[in-house]
């Protein structure tokens, strides 16, 4: 049976228990809806003892299935004031599975010392004195557990931004090249909740004895996840994603003038190329990184690389499109090593690479510093890290440097900076930013390449409404990467669910999962206070027009309106 560890930190004590039978066939992204619909005030303060955070597995976590190791974390974010699931890769799902942990939750406000947990090779977990790791570093702590317990382990850590509650902070994980925690659970200040638990990581050492789930018919789904993993093989071997890494998007978004430029001017440059497939893999090449790896075991997508810097010394890992693109273009920085040092810093720290680069752009817009300068943003990362006057504005995201400038250019949605799409460019995207429980945030739905996307504004609106859909599906099972292949698929999926909970093989089982985490997030964010003036983009989006398209964000607001009902 699968468990949950219950961390109580006022008390400093942890109890092991079986996993609710109402969460056990839930998964990700659902299993984190309906933890806060049940167990977290929606009304409570985000950084208080009524939050609580959790960390959970997908539907098939413990099975051959591949990506089916991602770990969803879950609470109310500080940063929005709403829900917050952040899905983050690394090997973090793998070990919690094999010592057959669905869930860690995390409780109450702690009365002593900073604590990291620790759950040992027989599966015996303790909460341990992290004092003299206070405000440490991500890199620097995994080097410290890796001397330690050795190399098969794995990490979930915050950054000192965590550590002092910053509102963009994140949590990293670790990953399969070299143990290095930089695979983050970036968005909504999920960093600042561990930290006001008095919590630093989690530190999860390889399992003795692997868990095996209970399957209500195992011969038939192991029957199953073989077909499917030999057709998301053969599907992934001529994806872009698997060829070059998400870089690719640079080189799809670039000329669309989708990717954002100066701040979200809605502007186009050619310079785009510079940080596009052809220079990133020219640096990997030539600096002795890798291409083509896995963020966890059994990934077949392997969208993710090891970035070295010009020394031929690690600089990076899972250096990724959104990245790339809001300190790049978005800031008018088109050096490819300085960007991925930017992310070093970022992960070492534990802060949201989206919310701070959009920070800067706001910061470069403002006149705080020039278009380009990559010195002065590593800088200014370095005073993130320091928690001086003006980095503490920045570690709380674009919001919060915007208002702190007089800003009249913010692009966030519910309080959370927008990813690496601009809105004017592609609507059907827009159209999840404003709609999104999470705040702008792309996964939620994402249009981007639809056939349907723009074809109307009733088509985008259309299609952000079935895409969130979607995604609350595969968000609870698997890595966003394979959707696309797996499409197709949900019949087999849904057989392949009934072979594990038990059941009937109807893909409408599917579509329920997704439907009431949906209706659980909206109906928690309209009891924290959310409304449907909540549901929008900002307004220059809307009054300025796009050089790039030559179009505004043009849905009218009684789509917008009327697209849940």
């Amino acid at each position: 049976m699968w468990s949950r560890l219950y961390l109580d930190m006022t008390n400093s004590t942890l109890e092991k228990k079986p996993i609710e039978e109402d969460y056990l066939v839930l998964g990700g992204h659902s299993l984190v809806a309906h933890f806060l619909s049940k167990e977290v005030p929606s009304a409570c303060d985000p950084l208080g003892a009524e939050n609580s955070m959790v960390f959970c597995l997908g539907f098939f976590a413990g099975t051959p299935l591949t990506t089916a190791h991602r770990v969803s974390v879950g609470c109310k974010s500080p940063l929005t004031g709403g829900v917050k699931e952040s899905s983050v890769g690394g090997t973090l799902g793998q070990y919690m599975a094999n010592h057959g942990y669905k869930m860690i939750s995390i409780h109450g406000l702690p009365k002593g010392a900073l604590k990291y947990l620790h759950i040992a090779k027989d599966g015996t977990a303790e909460l341990l004195d992290a004092a003299e790791f206070k405000e440490c570093g991500t890199y620097d702590f995994v080097d410290a557990m890796h001397k330690k317990y050795g190399e098969k382990i794995s990490v979930a850590v915050i950054g000192p931004d965590g550590e002092r509650k910053y509102k963009a902070s994140s949590i990293q994980v670790s990953t399969l090249d070299g143990g290095h925690p930089c695979r983050a659970a970036g968005r909504g200040g999920t960093g600042a909740v561990m930290g006001s638990k008095g919590l630093k990581a989690i530190v999860i050492e390889q399992a003795a004895a692997k868990f095996k789930p209970p399957f209500a018919d195992e011969a038939k789904y192991m029957e199953i996840v073989k077909a499917l993993n030999a057709y998301v093989t053969a599907a992934m071997q001529t994806s872009p994603a698997h060829l070059y890494g998400t870089v690719c998007y640079v080189e799809g978004m670039g000329p669309a003038g989708i990717m954002p430029v100066q701040n979200f001017s809605g502007k186009m440059t050619k310079d785009w190329k510079k940080v596009g497939v052809e220079p990133f893999v020219t640096n990997i090449q030539k600096n002795g990184g890798k291409m083509q790896r896995p963020c966890q075991a059994g990934c077949v997508c392997q969208c993710s690389n090891v970035y070295n810097g010009p020394d031929g010394k690690y600089l990076t890992g899972g250096f990724e499109y959104e990245t790339i693109a809001l300190f790049g273009p978005n800031c008018m920085i088109f050096d490819l090593d300085k960007i991925a040092l930017m992310d070093r810093i970022c992960d070492d720290i534990g802060v949201d690479t989206m919310d701070v680069a959009d920070a800067m752009a706001v910061a470069m817009d403002c006149g705080k510093m020039p278009w380009g300068d990559a010195d002065a943003v590593i800088a200014y990362l370095e005073e993130i890290r320091k928690g001086t006057e003006f980095g503490a504005v920045l570690g709380n995201g674009c919001e919060a440097t915007g208002l702190k400038l007089g800003s009249k250019h913010i692009p966030v949605v519910k309080h959370q900076s927008l990813s690496g799409y601009e809105p004017r460019g592609c609507l059907g995207v827009g159209v999840t930013y404003a709609t999104s429980t999470q705040g702008a945030d792309h996964t939620m739905g994402p249009t981007m390449g639809s056939i349907w996307d723009d074809l109307s504004r009733g088509g985008s609106t259309s299609v952000s409404k079935l895409y969130q859909v979607l995604a609350g599906i595969f968000d609870s099972m698997t890595c966003l990467m394979i959707a696309g292949p797996l499409l197709p698929k949900l019949p087999e999926i849904a057989a392949m669910y009934a072979a594990l909970y038990g059941g009937e093989a109807d893909v409408n089982r599917l579509y329920g999962v997704s439907a009431q985490y949906l209706v659980e997030e909206r109906t928690f964010n309209a009891m924290a206070g959310f409304t449907l003036a909540d549901d929008d983009l900002p307004e220059f989006f809307k009054t300025e027009r796009s050089e790039a398209t030559g179009a505004t964000w043009s849905i009218p607001r009684f789509e917008i309106e009327e697209m849940w009902k």
